[in-house]
């Protein structure tokens, strides 16, 4: 009864790990996405590519997106996956 009892808790435990790792996941992917791409608009290779005015909107999407993920570190993984 003991062992079954255990055998439960951790299934229990491992569901709840694997949405937490998932959601993880999901902010570190957001987050990651948004340092590439301030990276590439960084880029001297790429930077004449840009026409200003998109320049300056990707940064600001990029910007509000990390300023976004600063103020919702507990959001859940469907909203970093919508961001």
């Amino acid at each position: 009864a003991e062992i079954d009892r255990m055998v439960q808790e951790a299934e229990k435990f491992k569901a709840e790990d694997d949405a937490l790792k998932n959601k993880v996941e999901s902010k570190n992917a957001l987050e990651n996405y948004c340092f590439t791409m301030r990276n590439t608009l960084q880029e001297e290779k790429l930077k004449e590519k840009f026409e200003a005015g998109d320049k300056e909107k990707i940064e600001a999407a990029v910007q509000e997106t990390l300023d976004w993920l600063d103020k919702n570190q507990l959001a859940e993984k469907d909203e970093f996956e919508v961001k």
